[in-house]
């Protein structure tokens, strides 16, 4: 299994080169030379299967013969070990007005209560099996809204061969969120607070890769879903919840609530790998451009809006190249031309033929926050279930996006909601608890570098602390 850059430039890495690379070096993202194909059969046998069991048959085609089976089976029992639940990501149905046929995901009983730990997990101990066999060690430089830094702080503290310097929008994402970061007093980690939003962070960080001196000179790699590694770990739970909800003896609809797009490609590629997903629903907050682009064909930048949903506060969906690279008939050199141009002028279109193609699966809704509030009140009213306004997004844009109430709809919960629980409480006058290993969270002491929005800065700071 090799892998390639949707910019065509680069060359073909297989999968242990893909995770320490990140990004690729003509700055496009890597996806399979080929997508790997089960058949319905082999889906069908995987029923019985516990939640690692089932990620070593998904993710091995990926890996092929680069981590050895016996080592792929360890790091996946010892990642889904540390979530606080045997079913790992368990499926609960929603009744009332939704029948019988509507499921939540839950993706937040990881070490961070955030669906970022069913991939980070996998991650962290990917990236120390790698870096073990070959001798060598990396410098990861990330970006989060929130959920992804405190997700790759876990599952990297602490490790030898790993330093990892996180930038997240100074002021932008929550208390408990910030906290889960900065109070990790390993050696290892750095987390920098960046002023301005998630869109800048990411954009330093892909200048950083972009700035090959550096990143060789640092040995740098990614975390954040740039990195395929990611990807392929989240394509787990769509076969996951699929299987429970009837494939592949039916088809299967999921919402996502994603600002990054990443979430939501995992299942498009499940649905390329032969999972029958008859539909993706996106659900947004008022950082609508992936809602708009699939209403019109256009994707234009604006102005990033703070909302109560932080995690989806972004105008630059990078997980998005990899779907236009499908939509654009795997043309790197269109892909480069079309991100080029969205560049110079934070603006571009598709076909209508391209458009077709695109909403022949995927559709999409925007929430804003008064929006997003009524949707936590009415989860809590209808369903009895506390939920965070990232999963409340999802929820509203399954009811006003589910195409065939004949087909199971499973809708994603990305957050615990006491990670928000400012919202969740101003909806439903409960403030949710934290789960007891983060109950001292807000006693911690608290360790903060404020960086200026600058590369110069940012690229300073890494040589300056980074372990040679």
């Amino acid at each position: 299994m090799n892998y390639i850059s949707t910019r065509g430039r680069a060359p073909a890495l297989a999968f242990d080169d893909v995770l320490l690379t990140g990004l690729a070096r003509d700055g496009g993202l890597y996806v399979p030379e080929t997508w790997p194909q089960f058949s319905a059969d082999e889906i069908a046998s995987w029923k019985d299967l516990s939640y690692a069991e089932l990620a070593f048959q998904v993710i091995k085609p990926c890996i092929g013969e680069t981590i050895a089976d016996a080592d792929l089976k360890r790091i996946l029992d010892q990642a889904y070990a540390a979530f606080d639940t045997p079913e790992v990501a368990p499926l609960r149905r929603l009744s009332n007005a939704w029948g019988d046929d509507a499921w939540m995901l839950e993706l937040f009983h990881g070490p961070t209560l955030a669906f970022k730990d069913m991939a980070m997990q996998f991650l962290g101990r990917a990236f120390d099996h790698v870096l073990g066999e070959r001798g060598e060690r990396v410098c990861i430089v990330g970006a989060t809204s929130g959920d992804t830094g405190s997700a790759a702080i876990e599952a990297c503290r602490d490790r030898d061969a790993i330093d990892v310097f996180i930038l997240y929008p100074d002021g932008r994402v929550s208390d408990v969120q910030r906290r889960q970061m900065t109070t990790v007093q390993s050696a290892n980690i750095h987390t920098l607070a960046v002023d301005g939003s998630f869109d800048d962070c990411q954009d330093l960080v892909k200048a950083a890769f972009n700035d090959i001196a550096f990143r060789d000179r640092t040995r740098m790699s990614a975390v954040n879903s740039i990195n395929w590694a990611r990807i392929v770990a989240q394509i787990v739970y769509y076969f996951w919840a699929a299987l429970k909800v009837g494939a592949p003896e039916r088809p299967v609809a999921f919402t996502v609530p994603t600002g990054n797009f990443g979430n939501v490609f995992a299942g498009y590629a499940a649905s390329r790998m032969g999972l029958d997903i008859a539909q993706l629903v996106i659900g947004s907050n008022s950082n609508d451009i992936l809602t708009r682009f699939f209403e019109t064909g256009a994707m234009q930048i604006g102005e990033v809006a703070p909302t109560i949903s932080p995690s989806m506060d972004i105008q630059v969906s990078s997980n998005f190249e990899r779907l236009l690279f499908e939509l654009l008939e795997r043309d790197g050199e269109a892909v480069n031309e079309t991100l080029t141009r969205f560049r110079e002028s934070g603006r571009f279109e598709v076909s209508a033929e391209v458009l077709a193609k695109a909403t022949s699966l995927f559709d999409a809704a925007r929430f804003d926050d008064e929006q997003t509030r009524a949707a936590i009140a009415e989860a809590h009213r209808e369903f009895g279930q506390l939920i965070d306004p990232h999963t409340a997004v999802a929820l509203a844009a399954a009811k006003a996006k589910r195409r065939d109430a004949n087909i199971p709809m499973v809708v994603i919960a990305t957050a615990h909601p006491a990670k928000f629980p400012d919202a969740v409480a101003a909806a439903t006058g409960i403030t949710p608890a934290l789960p007891s290993h983060l109950a001292d969270l807000h006693n911690r002491d608290e360790r903060i570098t404020k960086i200026a929005n600058s590369l110069a800065a940012v690229e300073d700071f890494v040589e300056g602390n980074r372990n040679p």
